[in-house]
């Protein structure tokens, strides 16, 4: 199957029919003059047919009867994240287009395995990293290749959320092992350390330990830190929970020699930036056309950067970007910016927390 196609509309499924799969279908439904929502797969007829309800498309129970009874050119994969594989897969092998929620999946064996499908089938996959296209993170993704924060030293990832009892207890499959694979960092932290793999560069090697302590009844880790050491020598710092209550922010840091930026809840909180050729300024307060350019671009950045912030019912533009970048990559005219590859690396990080809290020794990324 090509992994292009030029003009007309693209045939949508989506496989789950949760909470996830819901923001899907609006993203989905706010394309509408490019896609059309076909199929939605479910195990609960139910709330599959809530989406349809909503957003159009036929109620199925499995992937192979939706594409026996329909034509299907991309496949959203919206089940736990310790099912992708097994429904990535058979889509690959079906010649199938992918969107994939994060995690790709919860093993590096398991995306591995995704990899060589895909490869096999000649298709576009791309994993939700929806983060990677808010404006902020656009900023500082441009700073650091320009070199406008110097040589990166160093970078911190941190998670500081509160989930209640009941939102472990609402479903039988969450802080479980064979589900979602992890816990706060897992599932929480992990658009928080894809943000800060693909500002810091490739990780080699990771540091970390993990615990329960704010929760009963679950397997996974309601609190998880971690060392990670990346290729450039760069160091990284990694913080995640689910027991920081009332519940704080999401934020990250990113530092070098000539400069930091600072994303909290999505939006870009602070940066100072010297160009390339430029000799750093030691004294800010002694640079005022320095500051007066950094305010007034901060300024400019922070009002194009607005987005969901911490409010999991709301979507962000970033969303409909990632979207459109894959849209514009099934035409042939862009390329696909987070694919199987990306998302394996910030797995790695935080499955090496785990190997390492399990162990109580380094964990090797390479």
């Amino acid at each position: 199957m090509s992994t292009s196609i030029s003009s007309g509309r693209f045939r949508f499924a989506l496989v789950g029919a949760g909470l996830i799969a819901n923001f899907h279908a609006k993203v989905i439904s706010e394309l509408a003059d490019q896609i059309d929502l076909i199929a939605v797969v479910g195990r609960t007829p139910e709330k599959a047919e809530k989406i349809t309800a909503a957003h159009g498309g036929k109620e199925f129970t499995s992937l192979s009867e939706a594409m026996a009874a329909t034509e299907i050119d991309v496949v959203v994969v919206c089940t736990p994240a310790g099912a992708h594989a097994e429904v990535a897969i058979e889509a690959l092998e079906a010649g199938k287009h992918l969107i994939i929620e994060k995690p790709a999946e919860i093993s590096l064996d398991k995306i591995d395995a995704m990899i060589a499908a895909q490869q096999k089938a000649g298709t576009l996959v791309t994993v939700v990293s929806q983060h990677r296209f808010d404006p902020g993170t656009e900023v500082a993704l441009a700073a650091i290749k320009n070199g406008e924060l110097g040589r990166l030293t160093s970078g911190i990832a941190s998670i500081d959320w509160w989930r209640d009892q009941s939102y472990y207890d609402s479903a039988a499959w969450r802080g479980t092992w064979k589900s979602e694979g992890g816990g706060a960092l897992m599932n929480q932290g992990v658009h928080t350390v894809d943000l800060l793999v693909a500002m810091m560069g490739k990780p080699v090697e990771v540091l970390g330990c993990t615990a329960i302590l704010a929760h009963e009844r679950i397997e996974t880790e309601d609190v998880a830190v971690g060392v990670v050491r990346f290729e450039s020598g760069a160091l990284g710092v990694l913080h995640a929970t689910t027991a920081a209550f009332p519940g704080l922010s999401a934020r990250l840091q990113v530092h070098g020699d000539k400069g930091s930026i600072v994303i909290e809840d999505d939006e870009l909180s602070f940066i100072h930036l010297t160009p390339k050729d430029a000799a750093r300024t030691e004294n800010l307060s002694d640079s005022e056309d320095g500051d007066i350019n950094q305010v007034a671009r901060y300024a400019q950045l922070q009002e194009a950067s607005a987005t969901a912030g911490r409010d999991p019912a709301e979507l962000s533009d970033a969303h409909r970007h990632q979207y459109e970048n894959f849209l514009a990559a099934l035409r042939g005219t862009e390329e696909v910016r987070v694919g199987l590859a990306e998302s394996r690396q910030t797995t790695s990080v935080i499955v090496g927390v785990y190997e390492s809290g399990r162990t109580d020794k380094p964990i090797s990324l390479i």
